[in-house]
């Protein structure tokens, strides 16, 4: 195989890594819809229960229509808390495509977070949606959570630079494994792409939608900040590694292993669902007058 032939495979090789990574982060985040079908007049129609909303807007709840003796209704309260939950009838909407049972929940403030579930009778029994199968596994409400709008160019840079970043990452470790001689400047990139989508505009991200910079380590328990600052220090020593052995040739065994090392570290990060463990706001501070900015905890 030629240079410029394995070069080429092996960037594909790394952006198929990297697409399987995005698609994996977004599907299992604790902000991806809870899906599934329902049946209705023998056909089975999808439905999409959302799991996040933007500050200032009621979280809207729809299902279709079972039809004719049918009736919907929605169980929640905000979360955590230990308050009585609230039942929401559902309306009929006739005027979307395909009828829909609709109810929409208050608006929360950033952090804020609702639990609920949706009942729908019908004259052949009750659906429950999560099944009651999902509640006896302690999965029996879904939790969604509010944030403030973040502007879209500031959000697409960050995640484009926080996935070129594994790109390059990935592309490092496969020369490392099969080239090491390919390796050249590609830690520099993959760690200069972690500082600006990680340290410079993740913070930025964070604070649109949250109130608050930076709520990882020393300050917070965040785990996406968390995680975010062990990925770069683990291509911040590969950096230095690189640095210290630039002048010799071949590409020594501890530069190759630092590589593999670090790409095995940002494999296990991107494993761990995105948004994990992160901002929440505390009901009790809030009701007893404390500003919602200053009842938001983070690592819940």
């Amino acid at each position: 195989m030629s240079p410029r032939a394995r070069s080429v495979t092996l960037w594909v090789v790394a952006l198929v890594l990297m697409l399987a990574a995005a698609v994996y982060q977004e599907r299992t985040g604790p902000t991806y819809p809870v899906e599934g079908t329902l049946e209705v007049a023998g056909t089975a129609r999808a439905y999409s229960l959302p799991r996040t909303e933007t500050t200032g807007r009621s979280l809207r709840i729809a299902l279709p229509d079972p039809g004719a003796g049918s009736s919907g209704s929605v169980v929640w309260r905000r979360y955590p808390t230990d308050e009585p939950f609230t039942t929401s009838p559902m309306r009929r909407d006739t005027a979307a495509a395909g009828a829909v049972l609709v109810a929409e929940l208050p608006p929360q403030p950033p952090a804020g977070k609702l639990e609920y579930r949706v009942e729908v009778r019908t004259p052949g029994g009750v659906l429950r949606i999560p099944s009651e199968k999902a509640a006896a596994a302690g999965e029996g409400m879904i939790v969604a959570r509010y944030k403030d709008a973040v502007p879209l160019p500031l959000l697409i840079a960050h995640v484009t630079c926080m996935f070129l970043a594994m790109l390059v990452g990935m592309r490092a470790a496969l020369a490392a494994l099969v080239h090491p001689g390919g390796i050249g400047r590609l830690p520099w990139i993959a760690l200069a792409l972690m500082t600006a989508g990680g340290l410079i505009l993740g913070p930025f991200v964070q604070k649109y939608a949250f109130g608050a910079f930076w709520t990882g380590f020393p300050h917070g328990y965040d785990l996406t900040d968390n995680k975010t600052l062990i990925m770069w220090l683990v291509w911040a020593v590969v950096c230095g590694v690189l640095w210290k052995g630039r002048a010799r040739a071949p590409v020594p065994r501890l530069t190759r292993a630092t590589v593999l090392a670090a790409a095995l570290v940002m494999t296990a990060v991107y494993l761990i669902p995105h948004s994990l463990k992160g901002s929440q706001l505390d009901y009790g501070k809030l009701d007893q007058g404390a500003p919602a900015s200053q009842a938001v905890h983070s690592g819940v």
